[in-house]
């Protein structure tokens, strides 16, 4: 190995799992699970000069393990990581209720929660998209279809559930 390589390498390794702390150390998923908010550079810039370091990024895993930690034993049980994991969708619930409840009632209509509805297409492209033969209803193999188009666009689910390996592509029909 030349010493360039070697030089860059041992750059970029530490560079590469420092960055990934923060996201392993809140557990699968990001902070707590799929969908979790992940640290913002500036909490974990604790003490604000505008760079990160390994020790800053351990410091904010052990602060979030501690603040899980109820009972300070060293240990997460069950019931610990499900408190902190609900905590934290409380906070994602409090936050969407700040950003789309329009009219400031604590109640989500409908329209509300059609403003909450991830960019895409509608429920109604969507129908489309899975209804190939446009029959206006979708069959079994329709759905198992769009299920493992689904699977094929996330990159997983190979040789799982029905539906897949049989020649089905979303929006088309066996008949042509």
């Amino acid at each position: 190995m030349s010493t360039k390589k070697a030089l860059m390498l041992s750059v970029l390794i530490p560079v590469g799992l420092a960055l990934a702390l923060p996201v392993a150390a809140m557990g699968p998923g990001g902070a707590g699970g799929p969908g979790g908010e992940r640290p913002s550079f500036t909490e974990l810039d604790a003490n604000a000069d505008g760079s990160l370091t390994l020790e800053e990024m351990l410091a904010h895993r052990d602060a979030r393990f501690a603040e899980a930690d109820t009972d300070g034993d060293g240990n997460l049980s069950r019931d610990e990581m499900i408190a902190a994991a609900m905590g934290r969708v409380e906070e994602r619930i409090d936050a969407q209720f700040e950003r789309f409840d329009d009219n400031e009632d604590g109640l989500l209509s409908a329209n509300e929660l059609d403003d909450m509805r991830p960019r895409g297409p509608g429920p109604e492209r969507l129908f489309a998209r899975m209804d190939a033969d446009g029959d206006g209803a979708i069959s079994a193999e329709e759905f198992e279809a769009a299920q493992a188009h689904a699977m094929q666009r996330r990159g997983g689910g190979h040789g799982q559930g029905q539906g897949h390996g049989q020649g089905h592509r979303w929006g088309q029909s066996d008949e042509g």
